[in-house]
């Protein structure tokens, strides 16, 4: 798995796949010392889709996320962007 921009892309990736415009899905890096924070930006529309029923579908992703970033070594945070 290559360093870097793996992390973004997978949020991305799974954001696509969930809401109505995959063209509207914006995903940016803050790469800290210890923690790198994923921001998410989807429309209004699709805000929905992302977060999910009681805030499961934000959580599965945060969980694939958390997992895949202790297999690097890292840490990182999912922030959805209103």
């Amino acid at each position: 798995m290559m360093e870097g921009g793996t992390m973004k892309d997978l949020i991305k990736y799974i954001a696509q796949a969930l809401v109505d415009h995959p063209d509207k899905v914006d995903v940016s890096e803050v790469v800290g010392e210890q923690t790198s924070v994923i921001e998410l930006r989807v429309t209004k529309e699709d805000l929905g889709k992302v977060i999910g029923k009681q805030g499961k579908t934000a959580k599965a992703m945060r969980t694939i996320l958390s997992a895949a970033s202790s297999k690097l070594h890292k840490r990182s945070v999912l922030e959805i962007i209103e």
